[in-house]
């Protein structure tokens, strides 16, 4: 599942116009990787929640700049399967 989310970030940060060519799983999504600002950010968290089915806070974004690809992805992932279980119940 992570790979999946992996894959669709990066597909969605091109069609943004930001350049994925070099990134790895380490590159950050803040300014020290990618540099993508906080409406970037927003824009990248609202296409993730609609494909994924999941919720960010206002809140998360900071904390969303600090990590990296594979960081925010296990984050998408650890946030779908407690949905999952919030829904199961």
């Amino acid at each position: 599942m992570q790979e999946q989310i992996r894959s669709f970030v990066l597909s969605t940060l091109a069609a943004m116009n930001y350049d994925v060519s070099q990134v790895t799983s380490e590159t950050d999504l803040g300014p020290a990787g990618l540099d993508l600002e906080s409406l970037a950010l927003a824009d990248l968290a609202v296409q993730v929640e609609e494909e994924f089915g999941i919720r960010f806070e206002l809140d998360d974004m900071e904390s969303t700049a600090l990590m990296t690809i594979d960081e925010f992805s296990a984050e998408v992932a650890a946030r779908i399967a407690k949905s999952a279980v919030g829904t199961a119940r």
